[in-house]
């Protein structure tokens, strides 16, 4: 009895052992099979084209398949939350990653402690835009309108949890005037709204932004960035046109659900930064008129958390 008790305590042991050795391995290994890209917004938007740019710069990094899903909404963060911590499902999203807890209270998930920061791929400057024929020909006269006829001007957007939802929201606050939300399916139907003069307002990346002034088809009156971008070097910012200190910066991110092994997540930093950093890459950012913003894990978790909070208590009377 006691040499069988040892035969199965020293399996035991040595399982143990095994156990303990194969997650360093995990990293060294890593990724062994397809990653997924897990993206809740429509294709086509800022989030879904640089997901699309990282998916295939890693998956020829990393000699594997690396997709990219579309999942739009709380339901696509939910099942990435709800996903093994195996580093094989990944998302990656804007800083409207931060609200989904204002704006849905029964949310399934929780946007910092469900979640792993793997780093900022970019930051994406965006300019208010209105319709080519709007009345107001600076932010001041737009926000003169907003104050004369409260309530009656709307802005779009391509969700709640969007980064330029959040834009809008922002500037609605600091100007102090009263606008009406209206949520499109995507960034395409919110700018077409805006050249259309269903909407009279909304902020949109600086490269999609300077193309449709170029083409006539809405005007720019201000960047949300704290300087003057070279893109639209004579478009002013709104911090200089009418409110001081206003600045936005979104970031889009990639996340992983929490647990995932810390080695995973820094090998998975180290690729993608790497890929930042090359000239093909510097180039497409360019083009499309956005700026690579690598980050340790870790410093990318503060920001989330710091982020949520504050933007919790910006809107702690609700967003509409």
């Amino acid at each position: 009895m006691k040499r069988n008790y040892m035969t199965k305590f020293g399996y035991a042991l040595m399982a143990a052992a095994a156990v303990g050795l194969s997650a360093p391995a995990s990293a060294q290994t890593y990724p062994n099979q397809t990653v997924r890209i897990v993206v809740p917004f429509s294709a086509g938007s800022a989030t879904d084209i640089l997901a699309r740019l990282v998916a295939d710069e890693l998956g020829r990094k990393w000699s594997q398949t690396v997709l990219v899903e579309n999942r739009p909404g709380i339901p696509g963060t939910t099942s990435v939350a709800k996903s093994p911590a195996d580093g094989y499902t990944l998302m990656l999203t804007s800083n409207g990653h931060t609200i989904a807890g204002v704006i849905n209270k029964s949310l399934p998930f929780d946007p910092v402690k469900d979640f792993s920061g793997i780093t900022p791929v970019a930051t994406v400057p965006v300019v208010l835009i209105v319709p080519p024929d709007s009345p107001a020909k600076s932010v001041k006269e737009f926000i003169d309108l907003a104050k004369a006829s409260p309530g009656k001007l709307n802005f779009a957007s391509p969700g709640l949890a969007s980064a330029t939802f959040i834009a809008a929201a922002m500037f609605k606050e600091a100007a102090k005037i009263d606008l009406q939300h209206v949520p499109y399916k995507g960034a395409p139907e919110a700018v077409t709204s805006v050249m259309r003069g269903d909407t009279q307002m909304y902020f949109t990346p600086i490269n999609v932004g300077a193309e449709l002034v170029k083409a006539g088809k809405v005007r720019a009156l201000a960047v949300a960035t704290e300087k003057r971008n070279a893109t639209m070097k004579d478009t002013p910012t709104i911090g200089e046109a009418v409110l001081p200190g206003f600045k936005y910066d979104s970031w889009f991110g990639l996340l992983a659900p929490a647990g995932t092994p810390r080695e995973v997540i820094a090998k998975i930093n180290s690729d993608v930064l790497d890929i930042l950093k090359t000239d093909d890459t510097k180039a497409k950012f360019a083009a499309q008129g956005v700026e690579a913003m690598p980050m340790s894990p870790e410093a990318f978790d503060k920001v989330i958390a710091a982020d949520t909070a504050r933007l919790a208590e910006i809107f702690k009377d609700g967003v509409k």
